[in-house]
């Protein structure tokens, strides 16, 4: 436990002085709101492109279009922007080459990932707080009035998204441990954005995994809880590969 929580103050050190972590997280906080706004705006001004990708959603106005923008943004915008967080966090080790450093310290490699790991959760929670505290202001300054309980409810499923949305990129880290390199774990993230938008086109609907969460968060149809844990299973499997695959880590390979 000692060890666990010496490489958690030296991952959190590492994270808050980043500049990469930092640029990541402006992009998804205000990033999404702003890009939310401007899709907001078009589709006020009748833009037909935009309000053909909203769909369903054109017929919405005041929070609940707000807040599904923002959701349509988080899950495949949001989704990059974790899965290149997370592969700077495992990846950085071996582009700079302070990899073989980490064999000399007396803590497990296997902690060393948990720990990467556990840092970029607490951040993605974070995060998912900041975005929708940032939603929430912007739809005050819009108008809509205080949330009611309907919109908190929105808002409160925008949080749970993001957190999701965060989970899904967890193979990143797998990919970039085994691939040594940010590229690996990048090429990851875009491979489920894609995926999941093939599975929401091919009507798997909530059964695809990776697109269940954006599914019920958007109410684009109806989503069992069963289904929505589903989606737990590719980040709880990629977490455990990836600390096994750091225990295995050898220099010369």
């Amino acid at each position: 436990m000692n060890t666990l929580r010496i490489a958690l103050a030296a991952e959190a050190r590492k994270a808050a002085a980043s500049r990469v972590f930092r640029t990541v997280t402006l992009l998804l906080i205000v990033g999404i709101a702003v890009l939310a706004g401007g899709l907001l705006f078009a589709a006020r001004a009748g833009n037909e492109e935009i309000l053909a990708k909203l769909g369903a959603l054109a017929d919405e106005t005041g929070w609940p279009l707000l807040t599904n923008i923002v959701m349509q943004v988080t899950s495949a915008g949001g989704l990059a922007a974790f899965g290149i967080a997370l592969s700077w966090i495992f990846g950085r080790e071996f582009v700079d080459g302070t990899i073989t450093s980490l064999f000399a310290l007396p803590i497990r490699r296997s902690t060393i990932a948990s720990a990467k790991l556990i840092i970029y959760l607490a951040w993605s929670a974070l995060t998912a707080a900041a975005l929708t505290l940032t939603v929430g202001l912007l739809g005050l300054i819009l108008g809509y009035g205080p949330p009611d309980r309907a919109a908190a409810a929105l808002l409160g499923q925008l949080f749970v998204l993001t957190v999701f949305t965060a989970l899904l990129a967890v193979p990143a880290a797998w990919a970039t441990t085994l691939g040594r390199g940010l590229l690996p774990g990048i090429a990851t993230t875009i491979g489920i954005v894609v995926i999941a938008q093939v599975g929401v086109v091919a009507g798997i609907g909530g059964w695809m995994p990776l697109a269940a969460p954006a599914i019920w968060a958007m109410r684009l149809e109806p989503v069992s809880t069963v289904q929505l844990l589903l989606s737990l299973i590719i980040p709880a499997f990629c977490w455990l590969a990836t600390t096994r695959a750091w225990s295995r880590l050898e220099l010369d390979r």
